[in-house]
């Protein structure tokens, strides 16, 4: 049975041991925003490293693999190249690889609008290319819609993402422990 000891602990800090406590745990919060921060800017990613949720990369990545991202501008992107895009209307990043790209040599043609070419997608493990995925009316992606492109990966670290987001009284329990371990820990 789990003991309720760190209560006793709770109580018997004084004022100044409990704000040291929560200054801590605010140290180690504005820490870990600091270097997700420093990530972005280093890779040129809104978001540097991604969990696989889906097995629509099946057998390259699978269901809680971490993938790093990077996102340098002056990369073109290649057919093959597996990368993280965003849809319109859809909050989740999605991970597949570069199916095609359409270059024109004719700079009128509104697939060359600023420079920038387009591409389609699709999942390793679909069936079809992505064009049911994005938004209505779209054919292809744009520069623009990429988060990032896979650079490397940690096989199965991000399952644990993926249990907090499917059980969120477990990301809870979690996050609560963690706290609870940080105010009480007197080092």
């Amino acid at each position: 049975m789990l003991s309720l000891d760190f209560l006793d602990d709770v109580r018997r800090m004084n004022k100044r041991q409990l704000y040291y406590q929560v200054l801590n745990f605010g140290m180690i919060v504005s820490s870990a925003l600091m270097i997700w921060k420093g990530l972005m800017v280093i890779t040129g990613s809104e978001s540097p490293i991604v969990v696989v949720l889906s097995g629509s990369m099946e057998p390259a990545f699978h269901r809680g693999d971490l993938l790093f991202l990077t996102n340098r501008v002056e990369d073109p992107i290649r057919v093959g190249e597996i990368v993280v895009f965003r849809i319109e209307g859809r909050e989740i990043p999605i991970v597949h690889r570069v199916l095609k790209i359409h270059e024109n040599r004719d700079r009128v043609s509104p697939c060359w609008q600023n420079g920038h070419i387009k591409f389609l997608t699709k999942g390793d493990n679909n069936a079809v290319d992505d064009r049911g995925l994005y938004k209505q009316g779209q054919h292809w992606l744009e520069k623009k819609d990429v988060v990032g492109r896979a650079r490397g990966f940690v096989p199965y670290i991000g399952i644990v993402t993926i249990l907090m987001n499917d059980y969120p009284k477990f990301k809870y329990a979690v996050l609560f422990l963690l706290g609870l371990f940080v105010l009480v820990h007197r080092e």
